[in-house]
């Protein structure tokens, strides 16, 4: 999920598309070299203003990207729908300017390459923008509620007395930033476009449990006020004014902070008395051209939710095959779904650590050893390695009741702040120690810190595709980094080998039960049981996994489609090329150029092949 990213700035954070039919080859023979330099540099101008003029239309964007020292940082971005049109207007405009000023036939293919993926992202704003109001603002899983102390504790960095009077600033200007989405979230709700009933008993208690703490009552400090203490208590400035910045903390947070989310409460109330349990997409307004939206923008191609619903079906057949070949090496006796059950229930108490600080601790540091190995195993498989570092961190109490089992947030491109993942330790019955190694793979190396992390290292590619995503590209790269180490060795555990592929069946699963309850109007119970039955989770990551798809229409597809189309092209590649084939490279090929549409990633592969066999 997402992962943090910075979903105001319109280049910045656009979904992908399928190509619009600009033709990208190589320049044609009237173009002189010299033309073509030319005009290479006249477009990476053209890529870098657009860039950073979206960039300093939000200050949210700006604190993501390390950017600090501006009047901005004390700021949120414009919530407003009238923000809304106006970012569309600019999206339109940099698109008419873009085509009138650049020819691609005139570019090297490196920059027709961007061109054109510039040209799809803006086109698929333009086509999205009447689905603007379909998303669900506030849910379980993500929104504004948890993302103003999440944004402030991780991305907020004070390291000058400046730096803290913005985050007081920050606090003080949450009544707008947060009413303007709550305005904008009750005129939806009288639209029919809410979420079921089941996410506001979610919601409430998120939003309460963040009333919770000092300087609201006399318990703990609350997560901000921690923060903030801990922030400013660093600086080298006088006792007094660390004590007046504190105060002035705790006046924003009872004066702006706690009616702010009072009144999100009192919304959220009133919203729920309208909601029902209808649970897919397909109950919004013209809900089925919506989630046919959302699949193409999901997994940039145009396969059709019973293709996705069929392809999930297939590979959950083939993986249960696999699982079947586990239980007889642990000498298993019983039926699958037995094992499942086994698995789940974990009786003999050997898969999971104790709920408590230690056993959470004892977690941390399995992840952080099982991480540190496989960099020491990198050179076999990379050539292109990060240099940002990454960290292994618990997710926050304020939010570990409903986030993800696990996520990834990725470096400040200045190195101010590590890529992070994310363990949810809430409950650790909930994350089984046979997954332990998949799951670090995925999130941390050789996975999403190692795809992200690189992309914004990258040289010679404009910022907006350094610092872009595509779904289907970056969760179907983290589910290829689960399968890589088993070809590497790792997995020697057979327990642990089971974990891979009961992830790997995880998202398959999710081919069937995303277009079971957005297409097929599939019940939340419907789909749960389907999971039950069919996958060895535990039942409250199941619960909280289909409560995660209902929220997010279409995104639990990308991750199993792009890691099929990356292993699919590789063994294309395999195929043709023989002995020529080199890992490292084909990983070079599918890393280097930083996220990409699926249809993209397949004609650069395809190019580098043929260079290959000249």
């Amino acid at each position: 999920m997402r992962k943090i990213l910075i979903t105001s700035v319109s280049v910045l954070m656009l979904a992908a598309c399928q190509p619009s039919g600009t033709d990208t080859s190589a320049p044609t023979v009237t173009v002189s070299a010299e033309q073509i330099a030319q005009n290479d540099k006249a477009m990476d101008a053209f890529f870098e203003s657009k860039f950073n003029e979206a960039v300093m239309r939000s200050p949210m964007g700006q604190t993501y990207l390390g950017i600090r020292d501006t009047p901005d940082y004390g700021k949120w971005d414009d919530a407003s729908e009238a923000n809304d049109a106006k970012e569309l207007q600019i999206s339109k405009d940099t698109l008419a300017e873009m085509r009138d000023k650049f020819d691609p036939k005139a570019l090297s293919p490196d920059r027709a390459l961007s061109y054109r993926m510039m040209e799809e992202q803006l086109q698929d704003e333009i086509d999205g923008y009447k689905w603007r109001d379909h998303g669900y603002s506030f849910n379980q899983m993500f929104g504004p509620h948890s993302g103003i102390p999440a944004m402030l504790i991780n991305q907020h960095i004070v390291s000058n007395e400046a730096h803290a009077e913005a985050y007081i600033s920050r606090i003080n200007g949450i009544p707008t930033y947060l009413g303007e989405i709550v305005k904008r979230t009750d005129k939806r709700a009288q639209m029919g476009i809410q979420p079921p009933a089941f996410v506001y008993d979610l919601l409430l208690s998120d939003v309460g449990n963040l009333l919770k703490g000092a300087p609201f009552d006399d318990g703990p400090d609350h997560s901000l006020l921690a923060d903030f203490k801990k922030k400013v208590n660093k600086l080298e400035i006088s006792q007094a004014r660390k004590d007046e910045l504190i105060e002035q903390a705790e006046v924003a947070l009872i004066a702006n902070f706690k009616p702010s989310y009072i009144a999100l409460q009192d919304s959220l109330s009133e919203q729920a008395k309208t909601a029902t349990t209808d649970d897919g997409a397909w109950k919004l307004p013209d809900g089925e051209a919506y989630y046919k939206h959302r699949l193409k923008q999901m997994t940039t191609t145009d396969m059709s939710a019973d293709e996705i619903h069929n392809l999930g079906l297939s590979e959950t057949a083939r993986i249960h095959d696999e699982m079947r070949e586990i239980m007889k090496t642990v000498g298993f006796d019983g039926t699958l779904q037995e094992f499942f059950v086994y698995m789940r229930n974990d009786p003999e108490g050997k898969f999971t650590y104790p709920n408590t600080a230690e056993g959470k601790q004892q977690y941390l540091d399995e992840a952080v050893r099982l991480i540190d190995v496989m960099e020491t195993r990198l050179d076999d498989v990379f050539i292109t390695k990060p240099k940002a570092r990454m960290i292994v961190k618990a997710v926050e109490p304020f939010r570990e009741k409903t986030a993800g089992k696990a996520f990834y947030s990725r470096p400040a491109p200045d190195g101010s702040a590590p890529g992070t993942y994310y363990a949810n330790l809430y409950d650790t019955s909930q994350m089984p120690t046979y997954q332990m190694e998949a799951l670090a793979y995925h999130e941390g190396i050789p996975g999403h810190h190692m795809q992200i992390a690189i992309a914004q290292e990258l040289e010679g590619i404009p910022k907006f595709r350094k610092f872009g995503g595509y779904t289907a590209y970056s969760e179907g790269w983290g589910l290829y980094s689960e399968f890589l180490p088993k070809e590497m060795g790792f997995y020697q555990d057979p327990y642990s080998d089971f974990g891979r592929l009961a992830m790997e069946l995880w998202r398959a699963g999710r081919l069937v039960v995303d277009t079971g309850l957005h297409d097929k109007k599939w019940s939340r119970e419907k789909a749960i049981d389907w999971l039950t039955e069919n996958t060895p989770n535990p039942q409250g990551d199941i619960d909280k996994a289909i409560e995660r798809y209902i929220v997010m229409p279409g995104q639990a597809t990308a991750y199993k489609i792009g890691m099929l189309k990356i292993l699919e092209l590789r063994e294309d590649a395999k195929a043709e090329l023989g002995d020529k084939f080199d890992i490292r490279e084909y990983h070079d090929v599918v890393l280097a150029s930083g996220p990409v549409p699926l249809n993209i990633l397949e004609e650069r592969v395809e190019a580098w092949v043929e260079s290959k066999k000249g």
